[in-house]
């Protein structure tokens, strides 16, 4: 099975774990060797062009196929952002899964410094700082492409200030094999 298809099977699953949740008959697919594997994912909703929903893992700790069905459920129905989805939108409702890289500590010097090392459009990040966390996927560069602003909306994500800045902030990046219904 190449990659192309392993996307397709990836999107088929989140599409039918939230159908069944809606109380739509749903056909399983068959499980593959590389789906009980463990594996990390976001699943990201859109409707009409727009963000209807984003949850996912970082790190690896379920295999692939139950990662893919939990965050295309909660994506749907528990990002607290959004109301549930219903019915009628899941007729239009786009879907795009992320299979997440491991993740990679950035190690640096200065917030400049950590700025000068990330790769736009290509690098997921993770911010860290106590108890506060939060994460971009590489899709946010799109709308941030500057790496100060990309940062800073990455902070207050995190419930922090813009312009805040400790030495005890961690700084993770990794990468994302992207598939989307209708590409």
């Amino acid at each position: 099975m190449n990659e192309e298809d392993h996307g397709l099977t990836l999107l088929r699953l989140a599409r039918a774990a939230i159908a069944r949740e809606l109380g739509f008959d749903s056909h399983d697919l068959p499980s593959s060797d590389w789906l009980v594997q463990e594996g990390a994912t976001f699943v990201t909703l859109n409707l009409h062009g727009r963000l209807r929903g984003c949850i996912g893992s970082l790190e690896a700790h379920r295999p692939l196929i139950d990662d893919v069905r939990h965050n295309a459920v909660a994506a749907a129905f528990r990002d607290p952002r959004f109301p549930p989805l219903t019915k009628e939108d899941f007729a239009v409702v786009q879907i795009e899964v992320s299979l997440l890289s491991p993740p990679e500590r950035i190690s640096f010097k200065s917030e400049q410094d950590a700025l000068a090392q990330l790769h736009p459009g290509r690098d997921g990040v993770i911010l860290e700082y106590g108890r506060s966390r939060a994460t971009y996927l590489p899709q946010v560069w799109a709308q941030l492409p500057e790496p100060v602003g990309f940062i800073g909306n990455l902070k207050e994500k995190a419930g922090l200030p813009a312009d805040f800045w400790s030495d005890d902030i961690r700084l993770s990046r990794y990468s994302v094999r992207k598939y989307s219904e209708g590409a």
